[in-house]
């Protein structure tokens, strides 16, 4: 199936990501088998079965009817690949760089919130993963488990990475409190921690309206569960201190105020987001500072305008607005404005596989973030599940390279597409995509 005595294997600068396939089919000689199905339904499918209802609800919901999580979809499917052959491909490379940092492949961990609620171990588990396979980690405000600790658990991670595998790289995301003092005490952990840059969520001042969350009172936070990011920090325990809370005694009143301080529904101008960019390179110098949440060529244009280092095209995997375009068109209508020569454009939702990414990337993305796969991974089987559906993902995309005859990364272009135009259904066919 791949030959793993290859003589090209020891010129690639990447593990051979491939062999990993080798090593599924032979399990059986062994007597095992594969973890588990990395086939999207089947993680979404398992995942279902290992949370409990509200874990599971809040890591499928989708803002209103699901419209833009389709869209998200649909915008996929009217790309095709135009694969090359007889391009020798025997030392491909998946490897690529991100402001500065070379990472194993053009594929990152998106910043997602509360993950003790999918697996005790949480974000330690996604981040030893992450950095034990040279993939890029993003840490979310809204995080289980201390900045610091994460960090930690990144590290680790990269001490055990094979040869051949970068250090990747590690981002911290910013829902930007209502509080300045404590905006630059979460900014200063960060930096402290070695978080190589930072991302400014704007889409989400507070969170959609997601009908099954609503109807089960689905917010672990008022809970008391998950909010150990802010916990641990010294100006929001002055804040507690001030206001007679005790996070031990009555942990529901200290979440509850955690996450109102970041998801607070107050809406922010370009004026703050420039303030917070600001702040951040007193702190850490010249590390960069990305928006995300854009979907509009005027807004990437402006981002542009007012310096930032880069952009996420997102729409939150379709969480915040329903009836929204796919992110995939937004990004292809971005990167045609030429923006991409001012600042990285960088991309996620609705990803689900390694043709997914290189679509991203053909349309002019310079690197993808994931977030359901992963998560899905850490609900069915913890580190483990999370490292088995990355290895998988390499493996797709190392694969799909060789196919269809591509070596770089940075050879993929719009040569390697047959697009159709934007056009969205005028009814919601209901599909599992």
């Amino acid at each position: 199936m791949s030959d793993a005595k290859s003589p090209h294997i020891q010129n690639r600068d990447t593990p051979q990501w491939g062999l990993f396939q080798r090593d599924l089919f032979w399990k059986l000689n062994e007597g095992e088998v594969p973890q588990f199905n990395t086939h999207p339904d089947k993680l979404e499918e398992l995942a279902q079965k290992k949370l409990s209802q509200n874990g599971w609800l809040y890591a499928s919901s989708n803002a209103g009817l699901s419209h833009t999580h389709l869209a998200n979809r649909q915008a996929f499917f009217r790309h095709k690949l135009l694969p090359r052959q007889l391009v020798d491909t025997n030392e491909r490379s998946t490897r690529t760089t991100i402001f500065g940092h070379s990472v194993s492949a053009p594929i990152g961990i998106a910043p997602i919130g509360i993950n003790k609620i999918y697996h005790q171990h949480g974000e330690l588990a996604v981040a030893r993963a992450a950095g034990e396979l040279g993939i890029p980690y993003s840490l979310s405000t809204a995080g289980s488990y201390p900045i610091e600790d994460v960090a930690a658990a990144n590290d680790s991670g990269r001490a055990r990475r094979g040869e051949k595998v970068p250090v990747g790289a590690r981002f911290f995301q910013l829902y930007m409190p209502h509080d300045d003092e404590l905006t630059i005490s979460l900014l200063k952990r960060a930096h402290e921690s070695g978080y190589d840059a930072c991302i400014l969520t704007t889409d989400t001042p507070q969170l959609g309206w997601r009908h099954d969350d609503v109807a089960t009172s689905n917010y672990a936070f008022y809970r008391g569960i998950g909010a150990d990011l802010g916990l641990t920090d010294p100006v929001f325990q002055k804040r507690m201190r001030a206001e007679g809370i005790d996070p031990k005694k009555d942990p529901e009143r200290a979440g509850a105020m955690w996450i109102d301080a970041i998801w607070h529904g107050r809406a922010w101008g370009w004026e703050k987001a420039v303030w917070a960019r600001d702040r951040w390179r007193e702190i850490a110098g010249d590390k960069p500072f990305l928006i995300k949440g854009i979907q509009r060529v005027d807004d990437a244009q402006k981002a542009a305008d007012l310096g930032f280092d880069g952009i996420v095209v997102s729409n939150h995997a379709g969480r915040q607005v329903d009836g929204a375009i796919g992110s995939l068109d937004a990004l292809e209508k971005i990167v045609k404005s030429g923006v991409g020569e001012r600042l990285v454009i960088t991309f996620d939702s609705g990803v689900r596989g390694a043709a997914d990414v290189v679509k991203a990337i053909a349309l002019g993305a310079k690197f993808v973030f994931i977030g359901r796969l992963w998560i899905w991974g850490l609900a069915i089987m913890g580190e483990d599940g999370v490292r088995h559906v990355l290895r998988g993902l390499l493996a797709d995309l190392d694969i799909l390279m060789n196919v269809s005859g591509i070596n770089r990364i940075d050879d993929i272009g719009p040569e390697f597409l047959e697009s159709t135009v934007p056009a969205y259904g005028l009814l919601n066919l209901k599909s599992k995509l």
